[in-house]
């Protein structure tokens, strides 16, 4: 897909981080834009900011886990436009801690958002996609499931998220090779991103009310939000240059898309391990002081 003038982009989690990224990108190359995210007041701003530049923009309070609110977006797609070229399932939460200590809603809460945000997405919305394109030879449509580098990789203290990427990896790739056998109009691609700036730490922010509060938490999880906000705010590069990489992505019909290509070797020595029939490798054999100090911490 190389021609994006005119064209509609539906972006779950528009209203900020890679979402907001990925709508700017599209602003400027034209396309019509549908916002979608579970915060409204930053859905109105970030509508606000679209409609100043004249872009043709809808904003639709969307959760994700709910299949209702997702059909409501595709109702409201096609109402406003007609039709929809890209969609970006990009929708996100994070939780973490020792993976047993993670409740029963916060296992809901993420997998809704993280999971079946993204199966609700490509459920509802590519049967539309394929009906256009089996009334237009031209049409092009491309799906963008984020998923992260914890979706290839399975670090500790960060198992509900592991989880859920690791998930919406496997959906990405099943879906590439089932649209293979339907279509070669309709693409697919799957985000991996590493630590990257986004608002993704601050997610707790959006936790249900009957999810467990800040004042639950383990020591385990305090310990695996510090270290989340510290290594997402100090990422090097920018929510702006992941978005870059993804159009590139798009245009070139691309599956799998990178923020860190140098990070990797952690995904090859676990499929080493995995042919291998290895135990798996430990994430901190280059960095023991970091292990030791989270040993410490754990066992008080």
């Amino acid at each position: 897909m190389n021609q994006f003038e005119g064209k509609v982009a539906v972006i779950t989690g528009g209203a900020s981080g890679f979402g907001r990224e990925f709508a700017r990108i599209g602003a400027s190359l034209g396309m019509r834009l549908v916002l979608a995210d579970v915060q409204q007041d930053v859905l109105d701003a970030t509508v606000s900011e679209f409609e100043a530049r004249g872009t043709p923009v809808i904003g639709v309070r969307t959760d994700v886990s709910r299949a209702a609110d997702m059909q409501a977006l595709a109702d409201a797609t096609l109402a406003a436009f007609g039709e929809v070229h890209l969609l970006f399932n990009n929708a996100g939460v994070g939780a973490g801690g020792l993976i047993w200590e993670t409740s029963e809603r916060d296992w809901d809460w993420v997998l809704g958002v993280n999971l079946h945000g993204v199966i609700h997405g490509v459920r509802i919305f590519t049967p539309l996609m394929l009906a256009a394109a089996a009334k237009d030879p031209a049409y092009r449509g491309h799906i963008v499931n984020t998923a992260s580098m914890a979706g290839l990789v399975n670090a500790p203290t960060m198992g509900v998220y592991n989880v859920s990427k690791h998930a919406v990896v496997s959906l990405s790739e099943t879906l590439y090779q089932d649209l293979g056998l339907v279509t070669d109009q309709v693409h697919c691609s799957v985000l991996c991103p590493f630590f990257v700036p986004t608002g993704i730490s601050q997610s707790h922010r959006n936790r249900p009310r009957d999810a467990a509060g800040d004042e639950g938490l383990t020591a385990s999880q305090r310990l695996a939000r510090a270290q989340a906000e510290k290594a997402v705010s100090s990422g090097k590069v920018s929510a702006e240059e992941v978005a870059q990489r993804t159009f590139a992505a798009i245009r070139e019909e691309s599956f799998y898309i990178y923020s860190h290509p140098q990070a990797l070797d952690s995904v090859r020595q676990r499929m080493e391990a995995i042919v291998g029939a290895r135990n798996p490798a430990d994430p901190f054999a280059g960095k023991p002081d970091v292990r030791a100090a989270l040993v410490r911490a754990l066992r008080g």
